[in-house]
């Protein structure tokens, strides 16, 4: 049987902040108030709602450790969040800020039990599907980073930039043509 515990799970959420820290990093701190449309978020602001990300899972299932979503104001949740994208920060804070959440989630996520990841959450009244596990909705804080990365790397091409994952691709393949 495949088992993937909250240990395998802290390793790959540590990999996905690594890829994004690795981006945030290549990425010129004179392009961080790029943005690909006037109403989108720019870089620094994308790389601040990674790093605030996890919050909400932190705050369900640490924090509160809600059996029931139903009741769970999101949107009083939310701004203060959001506020935090709109604040001026270095990239060196930004960067630190991306390394500082992430080192506290997955260290976080690597320490729950089995029968904790078991646990059913029930979704709001007409929620699809009713209820999930507290492991599909801690994995989604890695899809949802994912999700805004690949958003960053559309940005570094638009920029001019060839992103690491791509590169390191583009290596590989290279060293296998040169075997052939």
């Amino acid at each position: 049987m495949n088992y993937y515990s909250a240990k395998d799970m802290a390793a790959a959420f540590r990999t996905v902040r690594n890829n994004t820290v690795k981006i945030a990093e290549e990425i010129p701190e004179d392009k961080y108030s790029f943005q690909a449309a006037s109403d989108s978020r720019t870089i620094a602001q994308t790389l601040v709602h990674i790093a605030t990300g996890t919050r909400f899972a932190t705050v369900v299932h640490g924090e509160q450790k809600l059996k029931t979503m139903e009741g769970f104001n999101f949107y009083s949740f939310i701004h203060p969040i959001m506020a935090e994208e709109q604040k001026t920060r270095s990239k060196a804070e930004i960067i630190q800020l991306l390394r500082t959440s992430g080192d506290q989630f997955a260290g976080w996520l690597g320490g729950l039990s089995d029968a904790f990841l078991a646990e059913q959450v029930s979704m709001p009244q007409g929620g699809q599907p009713p209820a999930k596990t507290r492991f599909e909705m801690l994995l989604s804080a890695k899809e949802h980073e994912m999700h805004h990365r690949a958003q960053l790397m559309v940005l570094q091409r638009m920029l001019g930039i060839t992103p690491h994952l791509t590169r390191e691709q583009q290596a590989r393949m290279a060293a296998m043509q040169a075997k052939s």
